[in-house]
């Protein structure tokens, strides 16, 4: 198994329909991603617990995406100094 470069995170399985294309493109270029859906409110150290195990396996950014007050992104870069790109809902 390749190592995983990319962390995909969304508030909710519903949130994939936007976030696969993300996933998809990441395919296309022959980069390993490893994608989650973690509420940062209901789940809060499931995602930082997600976060501090892809950092270890050599992660280098996180695409972070969620809808109404869109916390999630926040909550991943407070949790990082790698890079987190926000993607509205």
């Amino acid at each position: 198994m390749g190592k995983i470069s990319v962390g995909i995170v969304m508030g909710s399985q519903s949130d994939w329909d936007v976030m696969q294309h993300a996933a998809r493109q990441w395919k296309d270029f022959g980069v390993m991603y490893e994608a989650r859906a973690w509420s940062a409110h209901r789940t809060p150290d499931l995602l930082i617990e997600w976060i501090s195990g892809l950092e270890k396996r050599g992660a280098q950014c996180f695409i972070a995406g969620a809808g109404g007050a869109a916390h999630l992104a926040g909550v991943v870069a407070s949790k990082t100094t790698l890079p987190v790109l926000g993607v509205p809902m």
